[in-house]
């Protein structure tokens, strides 16, 4: 039986016959390249960082990696200034982070400013430790736990 357009197989692949994530970067440098991101996150499988970041490398795409588990990573890239702000403020899993490292973080992804004050406001009102991902829809694996 067909697929209905529009929906996924269920074996990773776009129908043009690319793993999604591979798929999916073409979409994110595009908006990088066009302005509309400064800066972008891809939560990834370790076999998959591989192929996007070497294809990072070869358009010359600042980027930085960082472990989440044995078998994932978190792959930031963009704006060389803001890989570097990660670089510097992003070193421990993204469910440790303080309010003000969680804000920076949000505010370069682009996020919407005003959920990022909301969300800080929370976590500092609450305590890092008693804001954590569980009420905002986020875990340690990446900022809202799914593939950019």
């Amino acid at each position: 039986m067909d697929q209905p357009t529009g929906v996924m197989p269920h074996d990773g692949l776009a129908h043009d016959g690319l793993a999604m994530p591979v798929h999916l970067l073409g979409h994110h440098l595009y908006e990088y390249s066009k302005g509309v991101r400064p800066m972008v996150m891809m939560t990834l499988s370790t076999r998959d960082a591989d192929t996007v970041t070497r294809k990072l490398a070869e358009r010359f795409v600042d980027y930085h990696v960082q472990t989440v588990t044995e078998a994932k990573v978190n792959v930031f890239f963009g704006n060389p200034a803001c890989v570097a702000m990660v670089r510097s403020v992003v070193r421990k899993p993204l469910n440790q982070l303080t309010p003000e490292e969680d804000f920076i973080l949000g505010t370069l992804l682009g996020y919407d400013r005003e959920q990022q004050c909301r969300r800080f406001l929370a976590m500092a009102h609450a305590g890092r430790e008693g804001a954590g991902r569980e009420g905002a829809g986020r875990d340690g694996a990446g900022r809202d736990g799914a593939v950019s």
